[in-house]
């Protein structure tokens, strides 16, 4: 026991570390290849880097001929989406009563909450390839609408079951599952179909490449609202206050647009600048949002500014069983995040943190295991 949870920490921080590796080189190649689809002159495009030339050449169907060697885009998209889950297993699942579940609102145990965020991602998938493969699916615009209100529905339904962490990051893994699913049942079936035709020497069809390009566009579109959902933990005044699900439906918004900004930038067409207008309104929403349905319930609050005993005692009694030197919640071989809370020095000096993650929002103690009161959030609040 004394090297099990040491060795759990390590585990966990190289989980995230590969992870972070994996999905940048994802990400990277994503929007490298959307920009050179949209690049292209004539099924041609010449790019310089690194002082060499190259010259890349589009085959809209197949090219006349297979070359020896291919070099297939595909092990950063499943790495990305292994060492995700196991993230989420370790973190979310093994301790579920801290970070999955809200313990105030008394729907679900952890072993069932568990079973909900599986189902969610399996039953997620299966509802966003019907749909993709639907006739909903042959009108663009008609498809992005549908899958918007979707994403949207399954956001107020997660942020009413789950705590508000554990809703952003289950949405936030709804969403990598569809991408990562999209290249591992979508994307290289179908080029590998492509190929198995050129080497009999048949010509593939051109619906391979054509439901391929719409997945990889929805995996380019969703990347920069499931990066922020996974890293929302950091962020209390996002996830733990009234309107989650709205900043969830905003932020899906904000990132299409930038997206689509980019997109457009480099097929050579006209900038909408209007894209940037629509993510800062979004951003602005989104703050707004998230001051307003932060606890609100201080008709018990001081009038005049809380006193430094005051303030140490609160936190002393609802932070410090698991922000210590030594914690004494199960599980946990030293302080989150390193943040100790067991002397008045200490609580001073990380004063702003936890007003801003217990006072400003309900993100701590989580799911309120120490049972602070109203009045207490509110003097929080009060911290000039």
């Amino acid at each position: 026991m004394e090297f099990a949870l040491p060795l759990l920490e390590w585990l966990t921080f190289g989980l995230r570390w590969l992870h972070v590796v994996v999905a940048i080189a994802w990400i990277g190649s994503s929007f490298y290849f959307i920009a050179l689809d949209a690049s292209l002159k004539d099924g041609e495009a010449w790019q310089v880097h690194g002082g060499g030339f190259y010259r890349m050449k589009k085959y809209l169907v197949a090219p006349p001929e297979l070359p020896e060697h291919l070099t297939w885009f595909k092990w950063e998209s499943y790495s990305t989406w292994i060492t995700g889950f196991f993230l989420l297993a370790t973190l979310y699942y093994g301790s579920a009563s801290l970070f999955l579940i809200d313990p105030a609102t008394d729907l679900l145990t952890p072993w069932q909450a568990i079973g909900v965020s599986l189902a969610g991602l399996a039953i997620g998938w299966f509802l966003y390839d019907s749909i993709c493969t639907s006739d909903i699916g042959r009108s663009d615009r008609r498809l992005i609408v549908v899958l918007f209100v979707l994403l949207v529905l399954a956001a107020y339904f997660y942020t009413h079951v789950f705590s508000g962490r554990g809703a952003f990051m289950q949405i936030g893994a709804t969403i990598a599952t569809w991408m990562s699913a999209n290249v591992f049942l979508v994307i290289i079936p179908n080029q590998k179909k492509a190929v198995a035709m050129l080497l009999k020497g048949e010509t593939p069809p051109a619906y391979l490449g054509k439901r391929s390009k719409q997945r990889s566009l929805h995996n380019n579109y969703l990347t920069l609202p499931v990066v922020f959902l996974m890293l929302s933990n950091h962020n209390p005044l996002a996830f733990a206050t009234q309107f989650n699900w709205v900043i969830i439906a905003l932020l899906l918004i904000a990132g299409a647009a930038i997206r689509h900004f980019f997109n457009e930038m480099h097929a050579g067409r006209k900038e909408p600048w209007w894209c940037w207008a629509v993510a800062a309104a979004c951003g602005v929403a989104i703050v707004a949002l998230s001051l307003a349905g932060a606890p609100r319930d201080d008709a018990q609050a001081a009038s005049l500014p809380p006193t430094r005993t005051q303030l140490v005692e609160t936190v002393q009694t609802r932070c410090a069983m698991c922000h210590a030197a030594q914690p004494v919640w199960p599980g946990l071989a030293h302080a989150p995040r390193g943040v100790r809370l067991d002397s008045e020095a200490e609580i001073v000096r990380h004063l702003s943190e936890v007003r801003a993650q217990a006072g400003l929002s309900r993100a701590m103690p989580p799911g309120n295991l120490t049972e602070m009161t109203a009045a207490e959030r509110a003097l929080l609040r009060a911290v000039p």
